[in-house]
């Protein structure tokens, strides 16, 4: 290449194929994102054609989606970024979302915590009946 001659970076791209094998997704999985309006992947034909950008925005779908958010929810962030470099509203957004989601967690761990000690309090009059009528195999 001569000098000074401009460098064209060439955006790798994927297939829907890679990205389903890259995140352990079914390419049904991936439509369905599509229908959402969760990626949007240019169209080369009838192929469809991922670029880095819907990489990064799926591994935060999948992020999203293991922190128990909603489609809707993560529909929204993701639409956030599309308002430009200042991150501001992301950041109160997902600042809102995330305390949202630790508070149903945290009522989630109560209420199962509470579950334990009834099913153990059961457990434990079951097995003093049995053993009191010498039924008590273990």
């Amino acid at each position: 290449m001569p000098d000074g001659a401009p460098v064209t970076a060439v955006e790798e791209t994927y297939t829907i194929s890679q990205l389903a094998e890259a995140f352990e997704l079914t390419p049904r999985t991936i439509r369905y994102y599509e229908d959402e309006g969760l990626l949007t992947p240019r169209r080369e034909g009838q192929q469809r054609v991922y670029t880095h950008r819907d990489w990064a925005r799926l591994k935060l779908i999948m992020r999203g989606k293991r922190l128990g958010f909603t489609i809707a929810g993560i529909k929204d962030f993701l639409d956030l970024y599309e308002v430009g470099d200042a991150q501001v509203p992301q950041m109160r957004f997902l600042l809102s979302s995330a305390r949202d989601r630790i508070a149903t967690l945290e009522q989630q761990l109560r209420d199962v915590q509470q579950t334990l000690v009834d099913l153990k309090e059961i457990e434990g009059l079951v097995v003093d009946h049995l053993a009191r009528k010498g039924a008590l195999d273990a």
